[in-house]
């Protein structure tokens, strides 16, 4: 397995209990998928470089996780079809 460490903004007018299913239902995903999930560091709300979808903030959470390339391919594929999701990026850490 390698180690992978995802970032994503939310969307920041998410009420708290909406944004905490959202971030326990990805890393489910993890799990379940198989991976081994590391820290969930949530950095709140903060103000982005430019405006995305008309938002200028964004809630901003970075997860470290082990698992294959499989696993993150899924991930990605549910933060596209996620609405409150606003960006994303995923980068392997190195060995």
């Amino acid at each position: 397995m390698r180690k992978y460490e995802t970032m994503y903004i939310l969307r920041p007018d998410l009420e708290e209990e909406a944004r905490t299913q959202l971030i326990e239902r990805f890393s489910a995903l993890i799990k379940d998928q198989g991976g081994e999930m590391g820290e969930v560091k949530e950095w709140g709300i903060r103000k982005m470089a430019y405006p995305i979808q008309d938002f200028k903030e964004g809630y901003y959470v970075l997860v470290y996780f082990s698992a294959g390339p499989e696993v993150v391919a899924e991930l990605e594929r549910v933060f596209k079809i996620t609405d409150p999701v606003i960006r994303y990026m995923t980068i392997r850490q190195g060995e």
